[in-house]
């Protein structure tokens, strides 16, 4: 049997395996990108060796990135306007000010930790390593015990941060030199990737969900074929962001956006054949994308062990172990710290939000993007990526049930004797605080 075939049978049976168990691990400390990630260690390099960057770079990349598209487009287009509305002041300063703020907080923090990669190296660092994943310790972001105006606000913050840390990726790869971003300058990088990508993604993404309204109006669209156009949708918005040389990471991140808005616009006035039930069309349309999306990142995480995480732990550094822990406390909390001063929110509850901002599936396909473009720094740099995505999957992982309850028990005790607890209300917004606390 040929190495593929091998590295084939192993993806099938390690996938086969957690499937069979994933309901009985659910409410244990052990996570699905825990299991993924050690099994992918166990068959890269270090293991096994039936799978590495340096012989399978093309399959490896289409995989991490099509899982990225499709959690960018399904995160975008979960997001609606009432999200935004009910305690949308929490996902607003966490994304507004605290993830700028992270993204320097880490580049600076990269300085003396990090020595010998470039500005904009210790640049990109910054801002691969901003983006949370919920998915990592996703009992903290699915509680009943945890309020929801931290759920929601965490979780809105988790589907919008990788794809706003989108634009500072790709200008600071295009100002990094030998990448193949630079030969074409920042200003041209921000043409095409910023402004021509972003207007295709908005021209696929409302137009998809115009006519697949029309369609479902007039009964013409099938219930499973409606969610495979989602996938469509998806790949139509990638292909013409990189046709026109810019990102196709951003045009899918905003078709996600406005196909969802397009989708759930209300049926216009008028008679129309068939069921006239739009405002409900979005409800499931996203499900064979989103279980789909779940599955390549389960698998991306599998890819991340073996090609990124493997290779990083025969060369450990006690540099890149510290930035790996800062990255995860300071860089993080503090931001978070910062951005909800004067929302009148507990300690408790900031201290929670902050811990939970896991690094996944952003964070590695960005790396692997990096490492893909062989700059001077790329080895170090890939190595700080692995092992803080390696010690996020296992702390954030195995701290989410005890965290989750703990914080759930002090909330329930603070809301009995605080009936007006901002954290307990349904919009986060109590009449009797400061204009200014409001967000």
């Amino acid at each position: 049997m040929s190495g593929s075939a091998w590295t084939g049978a192993a993806v099938a049976a390690v996938t086969a395996g957690y499937a069979l168990f994933s309901r009985r691990l659910s409410t244990t400390v052990v996570s699905g990108p825990m299991v993924f990630t050690s099994l992918g260690v166990a068959i890269g390099p270090i293991g096994l060796d039936l799978i590495s960057l340096e012989h399978d770079s093309g399959p490896v990349l289409t995989l991490v990135e099509a899982a990225l598209v499709l959690v960018l487009l399904t995160d975008a287009m979960s997001v609606r306007r009432r999200d935004l509305r009910v305690g949308g002041f929490l996902p607003g300063r966490l994304l507004g000010i605290g993830l700028p703020l992270t993204i320097g907080a880490g580049w600076l923090l990269a300085w003396p930790l990090l020595p010998g990669l470039t500005a904009w190296e210790l640049a990109l660092v910054g801002v691969i390593l901003a983006p949370t994943d919920a998915a990592l310790g996703k009992t903290a972001v699915s509680s009943p015990r945890v309020p929801p105006l931290v759920r929601s606000g965490l979780n809105v913050e988790s589907g919008l941060n990788d794809g706003m840390a989108l634009p500072f990726f790709v200008l600071f790869l295009a100002a990094l030199p030998g990448t193949t971003a630079s030969e074409e300058g920042v200003a041209g990088v921000f043409w095409r990737a910023l402004v021509l990508s972003t207007v295709l993604g908005l021209a696929v993404g409302w137009g998809g969900g115009w006519v697949l309204r029309r369609s479902r109006e007039r009964s013409w669209v099938g219930d499973a074929w409606r969610q495979v156009f989602v996938l469509a949708v998806a790949a139509g918005a990638y292909a013409l962001g990189a046709v026109v040389e810019g990102s196709g990471f951003i045009s899918a991140w905003v078709a996600g956006f406005a196909f969802g808005v397009s989708l759930r616009q209300s049926t216009p006035a008028g008679p129309t054949v068939g069921p006239a039930d739009t405002p409900a069309a979005g409800d499931d349309t996203a499900d064979l994308a989103a279980r789909l999306a779940e599955l390549l990142a389960s698998l991306s995480f599998l890819v991340f062990g073996a090609v990124l995480l493997g290779p990083a732990l025969e060369h450990f550094d006690w540099r890149i172990i510290a930035y790996a822990v800062l990255s995860l406390t300071v860089v993080r909390m503090l931001p978070v710290a910062l951005s909800l001063a004067g929302t009148g929110l507990g300690l408790p509850t900031v201290g929670y939000i902050g811990w939970f901002g896991p690094r996944g599936l952003a964070s590695v396909v960005f790396g692997l993007l990096v490492v893909e473009e062989h700059v001077p720094g790329v080895q170090l740099l890939g190595r700080v990526v692995a092992v803080t995505v390696a010690l996020s999957i296992l702390l954030h992982g195995a701290s989410a049930v005890f965290l989750a309850n703990r914080y759930g028990a002090w909330h329930r005790k603070a809301a009995a004797a605080r009936p007006h607890l901002r954290e307990g209300l349904p919009d986060g917004n109590d009449a009797g605080l400061p204009p200014a606390a409001t967000g």
